[in-house]
């Protein structure tokens, strides 16, 4: 993912910080993202740079100085041109599937041990996903077709863990019993 149109994405929401954004990216259940904060400020100045937001420095008495980022009419327009974009195919990577390859090697109670742990996190992965769609912290909900989109795309994550959970109990059930 280009962290540089996820940005423009929650600035087309409303005016963020960066550490505002920071905790949006934190946030999604979908909106992945692995960087440190610098690369969340480094885009910024980027996009700053290219005119697609704007900076608002408010200063506070009693706490550091906030720069607060809006997106512009040129950034909508790169947005928009991104959204309409070539969709990328998902990428299917899973190092799980990787160590299991070669989990034959291991005894009996110590494949289940790993197929438990991996089916532990995959549930707690799915409890995590619908509490953040219960919670709906991060959904613009601007229009009935918008929040609509949101919802499925919040269904999609928490169908993704759900099929995972049945595939990883179906092989701890039939590895236990060959």
């Amino acid at each position: 993912m280009n962290i540089k149109y996820a940005i423009l994405g929650f600035l087309s929401w409303r005016p963020f910080t960066g550490y505002d954004l920071k905790k949006m990216f934190i946030d999604s259940m979908f909106i992945y993202w692995s960087g440190n904060n610098n690369q969340i400020y480094k885009t910024l100045v980027q996009l700053h740079q290219e005119e697609l937001v704007s900076i608002k420095v408010q200063h506070q008495e009693d706490r550091p100085t906030r720069k607060i980022y809006t997106i512009t009419e040129k950034g909508l327009s790169e947005l928009r041109t991104w959204v309409q974009s070539e969709p990328e195919l998902p990428q299917f990577k899973n190092t799980f599937l990787i160590q299991l390859a070669w989990a034959d090697q291991l005894e009996p109670d110590e494949l289940d041990a790993l197929l438990e742990k991996y089916e532990d996190e995959i549930h707690v992965q799915m409890l995590m996903c619908k509490e953040k769609k219960r919670r709906n912290q991060i959904n613009p909900a601007r229009t009935q077709r918008e929040t609509y989109l949101w919802d499925m795309i919040s269904n999609n994550c928490i169908a993704f863990y759900k099929h995972e959970l049945t595939w990883v109990r179906k092989l701890r059930k039939e590895t236990g019993e060959k």
